[in-house]
């Protein structure tokens, strides 16, 4: 089987179906989608329903902090301009919509894998993949040979034998790289909405259960109309001058 893995898609509809339609070129079985589907970007309502949509073929989704703070509407912690789309994003949503995110599930677990937002050993704490430590922290918490996870808008790999530290492999080009079963692995996504690596293109990998193979994806995306629907809805112009150097 062949999983694609989409995390903070943060309301970009250009981006998501971008990536969508990518994903189907390459045979993709299956959707999970790790968190963060609304925030920042200005179409909340459709990629919403476009989750839900897929869920009702058999699609995943665990809640982000975005997601949180959309259905709660509050925003405590977040930055003025994060504040003030998940404001406006409050708004955009109904009730129901809202409570659809409010119950997604904070993790899913599922054969040698598991599936969160943040990272595995305190999920709702919200913390950020950013080095061997933290990425030390996750693994060591779970059973689970694999572990998936977005929030950092940055691809990142890391692979950790028995009784040593973790390492980092960022990777390169869409090349499939081999999880070997003598380790562990924690598989950080790049953002399908919001990169923040400083390449603009839409980030999303693919997963084959059957080769257990992971390849990192790039897919380019029309982001002077998302940027126009951001500037349209009198939202933070940062949110839109971002998308094009992806940081």
């Amino acid at each position: 089987m062949r999983i694609a893995f989409l995390s903070d898609i943060h309301g970009n509809r250009e981006a998501l179906d971008a990536c969508l339609a990518h994903a189907e070129r390459r045979k993709a079985d299956r959707l999970v989608f790790l968190g963060d589907l609304v925030g920042y970007g200005a179409d909340p309502v459709y990629v919403v329903d476009k989750v839900r949509e897929a869920m009702a073929k058999g699609a995943l989704s665990i809640l982000g902090n975005h997601d949180e703070a959309a259905a709660r509407g509050v925003t405590t912690g977040m930055n003025d301009y994060a504040r003030a789309a998940l404001e406006w994003t409050f708004r955009e949503l109904d009730a129901d919509s809202r409570r659809f995110l409010a119950d997604l599930p904070m993790k899913i677990e599922e054969d040698d894998r598991i599936y969160v937002h943040s990272e595995a050993s305190a999920p709702l704490s919200w913390a950020y993949i950013t080095d061997v430590a933290t990425a030390e922290r996750s693994l060591r918490s779970t059973n689970h040979r694999i572990t998936f996870c977005g929030h950092v808008h940055k691809p990142q790999l890391y692979h950790m034998q028995p009784q040593r530290p973790p390492l980092l492999f960022v990777p390169q080009g869409s090349t499939p790289i081999p999880l070997m079963a003598s380790r562990k692995w924690l598989a950080v996504q790049g953002a399908v909405g919001q990169p923040r690596d400083h390449n603009p293109l839409a980030a999303y990998t693919i997963y084959d259960t059957d080769t257990n193979e992971l390849s990192f994806q790039r897919v380019s995306y029309d982001i002077d109309a998302t940027a126009q629907k951001i500037h349209a809805a009198n939202l933070p112009q940062i949110l839109a001058a971002r998308l094009f150097i992806g940081r």
